[in-house]
Formats: C-alpha cells, structure tokens, sequence
C-alpha cells in the first residue's frame, strides 16, 4: 500500500471519529445544562487551542518528520477519548471537565491539522494535488458529517460513554497506519537551527506579504467567527426550539454531509472548467445567504436543506483556500503558513461560539443565524474588489 493509500486510510478513520466526538460532546453538554452559555463554553474550548498554540504547532510542523508527528497527535487524542469514556461511563464529567477535554482534543488537533494538509503534497505529484485535496475533503465529510455523527448519536442514545470508547478506538487504529508513513523527510530540505520565536516570524512575514493568501487568511477569520457563532448552540435550536430527538440531531448533521459530499467530489471539476476565483467566490455567496436563512427555518427538514448548502460553500472554500497555500507557499514554510492561517483564520472561533450562547440567551435561539449571516456577507463585499484584483495579479 502507497505512502498517500495509507494516510488516506488514517484519514477516514480520524474523520470518523471527529464525527462520532462532534455529535456526542453537545449532546453530553445538553444533558449536563440547558444554559446556552454554558453550552457555548464547550464549544468554545475546542476551539480556543487554535488561537493558543497555532504559531508553534507550524514551526514544529516544519521542524520535524510530518508524519511522525501527526501519529503522535492523533496517539495523544486517542488516549484522551478513552479517559472521557471511562469519566462519563462512571458519571465524574461535568460540565468543566467537559470543556477541559474538548480543549485537549482541540490541542491535539492544532498539530494534527496542521501536520496533515503539510504532509499532503510530500505524498502525490503536484498535477494531482487538486484531486486528493478533493478526495481528502470527501473522506472528511463521510467521516466527520455522514457517517460519524448518526453513529455518535445511536452510540450516545444507548450509553453516554460509548461514543468516547468507539473514538478511542478509531483513533488508534489510525495513529498505528500513521506511524508507518516516517521517512522520507516530508520538508524540501533540512534547514540551520534557529529559535521557535524566529521560524515563527519567517512565517507571519511571509504570509502577511502575499496579498492573495493574507486576504483569504481574514476572510476565514469571519466566516469562521460567523459558522461557529450559529453551530454552537445549534443542538438547542434542534432540539428545544424544532423538537428533533438525540437521534435525529445525529441524522440532521448527517445532511450537510450531502452538500459537503457534492462539493467534493465536483469540486476538483468546478475548479478545472470554472476557474478558483469563481468558485471561491460563489462557495462564500452560498454560505453567507444559507447560514442567514437558518435562523428562519420552520422544521428539521428546511433546516437539513441549509446545512446541506453550507456543507457545499464550506467544502469548496476549503478546496480552493488549502490548495492555493499548498501550491503557494515555499515548502519549508509550509507548516508556519498554514499555522498562522489557521491562528487568524481558527482564532475567533471562541469568541463566536461564546457571543452565540450570548446572543441566544438574550434574543432567543434563532437570533445568531441572521447576524452571522450579515456579517459574512458584509465581509464579502468589502473583500470583493481585493480578491478580484489579487487573482488577476496571479493569473
């Protein structure tokens, strides 16, 4: 089996279980609280390593052997998820020790990330880097969206600890395929010893003085703000305000998997007869209008419709933001580029998931949806003449 083959294989089973977590950690948390604030404070602590730990996670990327450490991370998440089944099988989580342990997944995760989308281009040749960004956007979104959220979800419904052990689990398996991808060294070249401080800087100076890729490095900063200033206290909306059941929330993060699946699988075709500008600029449209239109959505069936379109905006993003940085940026910088993109672009997700519970308790649980959707869309059009201009420069 080929280097890619086996890290494609990690990579489902990882997505799997980040599907599996996704699903049972607000449940887990709208069991032990009916606060939005508290809820929101979860969701904000998976997030929260992003901004903490981004810039020295990429220069550990670029330091070292990618794939070593990617197994070492996702080694880490695995012990983590059994020491959760185990707390909530026994009944010693809480709410606070359910926020510790999403931000030390989310920690792992700051590593992890970072350390696969800078392996990938070590692994295929470059006229086949769209497809497996494309293939790589699937395999997240049938584990992370199809597949791992339903199981959470049936998992949870018949033990809250189960969906814990099965991630653990899941997440070894993974961590052992992974292990098998050392050598050769994933960076150009090896480079002199310098100080984290200074690798950290060669990075921030390089992106902030690449106009196309630091303009969309802000624009993930809204979009990111706004998706999580919705999508944490979704599960109240879902199940106090459209009375859908612990199962069928599971099922109705499952259709954005539709969405999602769509995006990418055409998404390496749009890219090739439509061209990257008009893709990402149609993908933010999209999604600017879809998460507005959540906030208004009467039943389970019009909401799973908006998720599914959000699912499709955020998948080709992804595809055209991932694969400009990956063809872009010098690949002994890689690792720092996509750790500083992730530090602006990840690094405001607390803070939307904490004004959601915010803006929920005071205005009701339909209110983040309009204002996210706003927001973006504000943001798009200020971005507008930047973006364009900057892709005329490339091309």
């Amino acid at each position: 089996m080929s280097r890619y083959r086996r890290f494609a294989a990690a990579t489902s089973l990882t997505t799997a279980g980040d599907g599996v977590f996704a699903a049972a950690v607000p449940l887990l948390a709208a069991t032990l609280t009916r606060d939005p604030r508290l809820v929101s404070v979860v969701a904000a602590a998976t997030y929260l390593p992003w901004l903490l730990f981004s810039l020295p996670a990429g220069a550990l990327v670029d330091r070292h052997d990618r794939a070593a450490l990617l197994s070492r991370g996702v080694a880490a998440q695995a012990a983590l998820a059994a020491a959760a089944c185990v707390l909530v099988a026994s009944g010693r989580l809480g709410v606070a020790g359910l926020a510790a342990l999403a931000f030390g997944l989310g920690a792992c995760q700051v590593v992890t990330g970072t350390a696969a989308q800078a392996l990938l281009p070590s692994l295929v040749p470059p006229d086949r880097l769209p497809s497996a960004n494309g293939y790589q956007q699937t395999i997240a979104v049938v584990g992370q969206q199809f597949a791992g959220p339903p199981l959470g979800s049936l998992l949870f419904a018949v033990a809250a600890g189960l969906p814990f052990g099965a991630d653990a689990v899941l997440l070894t398996v993974a961590a052992a395929l992974l292990a098998t991808l050392r050598a050769p060294r994933d960076a150009a070249a090896p480079h002199a010893p310098s100080s984290l401080r200074a690798e950290i800087a060669a990075g921030l100076r390089w992106l902030a003085a690449h106009r196309l890729l630091r303009t969309l490095t802000l624009l993930a900063a809204v979009n990111t703000f706004c998706f999580q200033l919705g999508n944490a206290t979704l599960v109240l909306l879902a199940t106090s305000e459209l009375g859908v059941s612990a199962r069928g929330f599971g099922l109705l993060l499952a259709t954005a998997a539709a969405g999602s699946l769509a995006g990418g699988v055409a998404g390496p075709w749009l890219l090739r007869r439509l061209g990257d500008r008009t893709v990402l600029l149609a993908a933010l449209a999209v999604n600017a209008v879809a998460v507005a239109a959540i906030g208004l959505a009467p039943g389970a069936v019009v909401l799973g419709s908006l998720l599914a379109a959000t699912g499709l905006g955020v998948t080709l993003w992804n595809l055209v933001s991932i694969g400009l940085r990956q063809r872009l940026a010098p690949p002994d910088l890689l690792g720092r580029v996509m750790g500083v993109h992730r530090l602006v672009g990840w690094g405001l997700i607390p803070a939307g998931a904490l004004l959601s519970g915010v803006v929920a308790h005071a205005f009701g649980l339909r209110a983040p949806y309009p204002l996210a959707g706003a927001i973006r869309l504000v943001a798009l059009l200020v971005a507008l003449p930047v973006l364009v201009s900057a892709f005329r420069e490339r091309d």
